[in-house]
């Protein structure tokens, strides 16, 4: 007899965003007319910059060639991306990190989902509370959970980031093996300093712990003296892993190349408590696993660090800045409390009082336009929702209008 997972019982009915698209999906139905502003899903809506097309064209045509044709490239990813990875992510600000130390990769949903594999069911996992739903859905198909239970799973240790620690979290109470971090926050948009995020490394030196670092909108960060990367504190490297993603910076979404980082002295520990280098575990994973990022599509990330491209980058992560410090304006401006919007594309709000789900519905029945809840975030997104700054700015001033004439 075949059986399957029980974990997989444990997730909860659906996926936050597949549950958002069935709802957008009923109104749309019922009112065709009806023009939606989609202010919800982080999804790009801008093109790619001009460099990534024009490498990306050059790179088809290579293929077309049988002198210049690539067939099967290294898992890793080519030495060009990784290299220019390298120097212009990390050593430009002063952080060590090697080419050789980065794992280029389709997505980094996909690599905060597989890498919990390298380690045991019984590591005691700590989250932050809201998060990104990958993070806790994988731990769950894992088989590190016990039940769902009033709003949580039994065996994990939530992280609550909240008003009043200005949603970057204290601390766990108690000893935890695999922490997840994510700055700029999704979904809230805060941000961490230097200082917060030391405590944070110097916690895991202590208990032999590691940290899953998330940094998939450093590219938002304009305040100069936040750190983009973890590895900008020091200590980091040994107790740190790092993922970044071409999909916000530079509108890959529907192109896919995002990559992480594993430097060589990262390390955790066995049964017996000798410590084992990790970089060589998810070497073997990535290889075994994953069959690579295409070449046209790699030499398009490359034009991203360009003279050419780092303009055109720039350019558009300062467009959607421009569209979530409107919105942050103008949810000002209506007496909500909120955060992010600032160094970040993501503006968390304050319901004042009302259910998440019941926010969303108002918003999209009364205004046509689509947040997304903060109770799909988990506990303690309960009562907030998400506006996104992913669109154009003539609709975000438009779904921002709308908002207005149906919160009064």
């Amino acid at each position: 007899m075949i059986s399957i997972n029980e974990n997989y019982l444990k997730l909860q009915a659906s996926y936050l965003f597949s549950d958002i698209a069935k709802r957008v999906a009923s109104f749309q139905e019922k009112n065709p007319d009806k023009n939606i502003i989609r202010l919800g899903i982080g999804d790009v809506t801008k093109p790619l910059p001009t460099a990534c097309i024009k490498a990306l064209h050059a790179a088809v045509d290579e293929m077309a060639n049988e002198a210049t044709f690539h067939g099967y490239g290294p898992e890793q990813g080519y030495a060009f991306l990784r290299e220019a990875i390298a120097k212009n992510d990390f050593q430009a600000r002063g952080a060590d990190i090697a080419a050789d130390e980065i794992f280029v990769s389709d997505g980094a949903k996909c690599d905060t989902g597989n890498i919990q594999e390298l380690f045991t069911t019984s590591t005691k996992i700590a989250l932050p509370d809201p998060v990104y739903p990958v993070y806790l859905d994988t731990n769950v198909m894992a088989g590190r959970t016990g039940t769902f239970s009033g709003g949580r799973y039994q065996g994990i240790t939530y992280l609550d980031s909240v008003k009043e620690n200005n949603y970057v979290p204290d601390l766990p109470k108690e000893r935890v093996d695999l922490i997840y971090l994510c700055f700029p926050n999704n979904p809230t948009g805060s941000t961490a300093t230097k200082e917060e995020l030391k405590t944070w490394v110097d916690y895991a030196h202590k208990n032999k712990a590691l940290i899953l670092f998330d940094a998939a909108y450093e590219a938002f960060i304009r305040d100069e003296s936040l750190p983009k990367s973890i590895y900008e504190i020091d200590g980091a490297k040994e107790v740190a892993i790092e993922f970044r993603s071409f999909s916000k910076s530079a509108g890959f979404t529907g192109t896919r190349c995002a990559y992480t980082v594993v430097p060589k002295v990262c390390k955790a520990f066995d049964s017996f408590g000798d410590k084992q280098l990790l970089h060589p575990l998810w070497n073997r994973r990535h290889c075994t696993k994953f069959n690579g990022v295409s070449y046209p599509i790699q030499k398009a990330a490359e034009a991203v660090y360009s003279a050419e491209g780092k303009i055109q980058t720039r350019e558009l992560t300062d467009y959607y800045l421009r569209n979530a410090a409107h919105i942050k304006a103008e949810i000002t401006n209506l007496g909500f409390d909120s955060v992010g919007g600032d160094n970040s594309p993501y503006i968390w709000i304050d319901g004042q009082g009302r259910d998440s789900w019941e926010f969303f519905d108002l918003l999209l029945n009364k205004a046509g336009v689509v947040c997304t809840p903060g109770a799909g975030f988990g506990k303690c997104g309960q009562g907030y929702i998400r506006l996104s700054a992913f669109n154009s700015y003539e609709n975000v001033v438009k779904a921002m209008e709308r908002i207005s004439e149906a919160l009064k």
